[in-house]
């Protein structure tokens, strides 16, 4: 009986604090929506216990909502069931034809499945140094020292639409608006220095480009602004062009500024970059090019020889950064990835009809997903915050959840990972509060007005709530 009553009292005791929270939590959200910040806008919160299942609390959890990065958690989930947490990207060097006498009568050519990491710094055996190493001393190793045909990289595995449908002019062309290819090279990004005036108006001076890009002008707008103004440097320089502009301004007194951009086209800047490694090498090549997925001439010849296959990091490595560092060439590689493993299709409108497909099964309705990418850079994706709950709790009882929640950022002191975009202001993650109790939760603002940091703090302070 001692048990019993001492059980009944401990239900009491919870069912108390939730009753207890969700009527903190409408109090904190009706003053948010009292706030100028917010009158314009709309709020979506969906709060559950995360071991019962217990739904605490539940604002507009069914409207669709722009969810920023916080997409991607979407994605990541997606990935580490489909894909596994031990996938790995494979990039492969053959060759046709014979080897005779150091010569290669034939072609090399690069094979590229859409490997992200593919040059990027953030590993050492994916440096820049280190891959085009292994490629030279792979084609050395085999005594090759003249190639009479030529050095090809073979994109056919994906579309040729390397930008989601739905991303916006004033993101592509930037860093963050990096577009995914079969091949892809140093996260698809290259540095601008600039140095700007002492004074408002002066002109900015690119002073490089780091790495340089061959047969790409880009047509310098900027200006200075004041001391501390920050970026505001925009590239727009859309894929496969060779024109581009640079707008915008950055703060006065800068002799070193950075502002970083993307590769309009990847596996160009690849193929360049292995035509001079190659080069230095003394590695003679008539012509370094690319196979096109559109191009139905260009066919691979059937008898191939493989020199050398080249694996990324795995998907847990992977996954790591996409989330902690928010990158979106990531998550639009893992989605045409999710295609190409389920249906042969390398692209994303066929990765997001995959993806959404999986959750239908477990529970998400379909519209409650109207994604259409995999980082939530495009100002039209809606996802609802019951959905995203709903995804976390999934990927709690999963065998590589700790992987997924080790790359969740740590902020305000709660994993969650959030998400920014014009007008969007985005939390989900997981919370313990005082008293022991794990909430689940999703928290998305759209429409605000003003100070994007001002939001931040007024958004938290309700996450605090939860603690």
């Amino acid at each position: 009986m001692k048990i019993i009553l001492t059980g009944l009292f401990a239900c009491f005791i919870t069912l108390a604090q939730a009753q207890g929270l969700k009527e903190t939590l409408t109090n904190a959200i009706n003053n948010l929506q009292a706030d100028d910040q917010f009158k314009h806008s709309i709020i979506s919160m969906y709060v559950m216990e995360t071991k019962s299942g217990k739904i605490v609390f539940d604002k507009n959890s069914e409207t669709g909502m722009a969810p920023a990065s916080c997409q991607k958690v979407i994605t990541s989930v997606t990935a580490f069931d489909l894909l596994g947490k031990d996938f790995v990207f494979k990039t492969e060097l053959v060759y046709d034809g014979e080897i005779k006498d150091k010569i290669l009568n034939g072609s090399l050519y690069l094979l590229g499945s859409g490997d992200p990491t593919l040059g990027s710094w953030r590993w050492k055996q994916t440096s820049e140094e280190s891959i085009t190493n292994k490629i030279t001393n792979a084609i050395l190793a085999k005594d090759i020292h003249k190639i009479t045909g030529g050095f090809f990289g073979d994109t056919q595995r994906w579309g040729s639409n390397i930008i989601p449908n739905g991303w916006v002019w004033e993101d592509i062309g930037n860093y963050y608006g990096a577009g995914s290819a079969a091949l892809n090279w140093r996260e698809n990004q290259y540095d601008l220095v600039l140095k700007s005036g002492a004074v408002s108006g002066a002109v900015v001076s690119i002073v490089a480009i780091k790495p340089p890009m061959q047969d790409v002008q880009l047509l310098n707008e900027l200006r200075t602004a004041g001391k501390g103004s920050g970026d505001n440097a925009y590239i727009y320089l859309p894929p496969y062009s060779n024109k581009g502009y640079v707008r915008g301004t950055i703060p006065s007194g800068e002799n070193n500024f950075v502002v970083s951009g993307s590769f309009p086209d990847p596996p160009k800047q690849l193929m360049n970059t292995l035509a001079k490694a190659l080069k230095d090498k003394k590695i003679d090549c008539p012509k370094t090019t690319i196979y096109l997925a559109s191009d139905e001439k260009q066919k691979l010849p059937s008898n191939l020889t493989t020199l050398l296959t080249m694996q990324s990091p795995t998907l847990d490595s992977i996954n790591y950064w996409f989330l902690k560092k928010s990158i979106n060439l990531y998550g639009e590689a893992l989605v045409k990835t999710i295609a190409y493993k389920q249906l042969n299709i390398g692209n994303t409108d066929t990765g997001i009809a995959v993806i959404k497909d999986f959750w239908s099964k477990r529970g998400i309705e379909k519209p409650a997903l109207n994604m259409l990418d995999g980082s939530g850079l495009a100002p039209a994706n809606r996802v609802t915050t019951n959905a995203l709950v709903t995804v976390m709790q999934y990927a709690r009882n999963q065998s590589w959840f700790t992987s997924f929640y080790n790359a969740l950022p740590e902020m305000n002191g709660i994993k969650m990972k959030d998400g920014y975009i014009g007008g969007v202001r985005s939390y989900t993650g997981y919370v313990k509060s005082k008293t022991g109790i794990e909430y689940t939760f999703s928290f998305i603002v759209n429409n605000f007005d003003g100070s994007a940091g001002a939001i931040r703090e007024k958004m938290w302070k309700v996450l605090n709530l939860l603690k």
